[in-house]
């Protein structure tokens, strides 16, 4: 993806919130996903570039936690975003 081809930080950020919510409502309401699901869904090229989307996916979960929509969990549990170090999930709020 090229300069010219990579959409703004807004828009990016629009998508993977969609994108996460989307994932999660394909799925039993008690599962969970990785937030590579959502940045392998929203890049667009065949090799490993999605990991340059990581952080944009993780910081887009703790928007939606912000908005209540989303749960970030560890280990089964959920977590405050600001605590959370390491490997996480996001479930929708129960």
């Amino acid at each position: 993806m090229t300069d010219a081809e990579r959409p703004s930080d807004e828009r990016l950020d629009q998508r993977l919130e969609r994108t996460i919510l989307e994932l999660l409502e394909r799925r039993d309401p008690a599962a969970t996903i990785c937030p590579s699901d959502a940045a392998r869904a929203v890049y667009e090229g065949d090799d490993d570039g999605w990991r340059a989307l990581m952080e944009p996916a993780r910081r887009a979960a703790r928007r939606l936690v912000d908005a209540g929509l989303v749960e970030i969990t560890q280990k089964g549990h959920p977590v405050a975003p600001a605590t959370a170090r390491g490997p996480i999930r996001i479930r929708r709020t129960r």
